[in-house]
C-alpha cells in the first residue's frame, strides 16, 4: 500500500475536585495520508463521565488543500442509538442526509456563500488538525474562525445536522512537551470562549489549550479544558 497510516490513543481524565486524574474516557484515531494529498481521520471516542455516556464513531476526510470533502458519524448516547449522519462539502454548500429517533429524517443544504475555516467534528484529534488553518509564521496571534458543526453541544451528543458557529483560536507559540507517547516538538494553542460561538445548554465554551504536534500530521498531543468542565486529554499512545 502507498499511502501512510498513524495510530493512536488518546486518554480522558478529570480535573475536578475529588476526581482529580481519575479516567473519563477515551479516544482510538487511525489517520491516513494518501500520496495524492488527501487525509482520512477516523475515531472512535468513548465518553464515560459524566452521564449520560456517549459513544462517536467518525470518518473524516480532506483534500489535498485541506478542505473538508465528507464525514460520517454515528452516535450512541447513554447507551441508546442517538443518531447518524453524512455530510458532503463542495465550495458553495455543505449537505446533510442524517436519522435520529428525536428529529426522524433530515435532509439539508446550506450554502457557504465562499470560504469558510473548517468542521468541528467533536472527536479530540479533529480539533488538533483544524490548527493547520493557522499561519504559524506570523508568530504568536490569534483570529476568529468561521466554522460549521454537526452539534454546538460541547460533547456534541445531539444527532447530526449542519449549525453555523464561530470561535476565536490562537496561536501561543512554539513548546516541547512529553506525555506517555513520547516527546513532541509542538505549537501551543488555545480556542477561546469569547465569542459566543460554543454555547450549549451548558453555556458558553471555557477556554481550551492544546499542543499539536509542529509538523504536516497536526497531531494532538495533550491539553484541557478549564470552566465547568475540567477535562484533560493526552496521547497515550502512537504508532507511525
Amino acid at each position: 500500500m502507498k499511502h501512510q497510516t498513524i495510530r493512536g490513543k488518546i486518554l480522558y481524565t478529570s480535573r475536578k475536585p475529588g476526581r482529580e486524574g481519575q479516567e473519563r474516557g477515551r479516544e482510538h484515531f487511525t489517520m491516513t495520508r494518501h500520496t495524492d494529498g488527501k487525509v482520512t481521520i477516523r475515531a472512535q471516542c468513548e465518553i464515560d463521565e459524566p452521564d449520560p455516556t456517549v459513544l462517536r464513531d467518525a470518518i473524516y476526510s480532506l483534500d489535498e488543500h485541506g478542505r473538508p470533502m465528507d464525514l460520517h458519524l454515528r452516535l450512541t448516547v447513554g447507551d441508546r442509538f442517538m443518531g447518524s449522519g453524512w455530510f458532503r462539502f463542495t465550495e458553495d454548500f455543505i449537505e446533510c442526509e442524517s436519522y435520529g429517533p428525536s428529529i426522524g429524517r433530515l435532509s439539508q443544504k446550506m450554502p457557504t456563500n465562499g470560504f469558510f475555516d473548517g468542521f468541528g467534528t467533536h472527536p479530540i484529534i479533529g480539533d488538533a488538525y483544524i490548527c493547520k488553518v493557522m499561519d504559524v509564521a506570523k508568530g504568536p496571534h490569534k483570529r476568529k474562525l468561521r466554522i460549521f458543526l454537526p452539534s454546538v453541544d460541547h460533547r456534541g451528543a445531539t444527532p447530526p445536522q449542519i449549525v453555523e458557529s464561530s470561535i476565536t483560536l490562537e496561536y501561543v507559540g512554539e513548546e516541547e512537551t512529553t506525555t506517555p507517547a513520547g516527546t513532541f516538538a509542538c505549537r501551543r494553542f488555545r480556542f477561546l470562549g469569547e465569542d459566543g460561538g460554543m454555547v450549549s445548554k451548558d453555556g458558553e465554551h471555557p477556554t481550551y489549550d492544546m499542543w499539536v504536534t509542529a509538523d504536516d500530521h497536526s497531531l494532538f498531543v495533550k491539553g484541557g479544558v478549564g470552566g465547568y468542565m475540567q477535562t484533560w486529554y493526552e496521547l497515550v499512545e502512537l504508532e507511525r
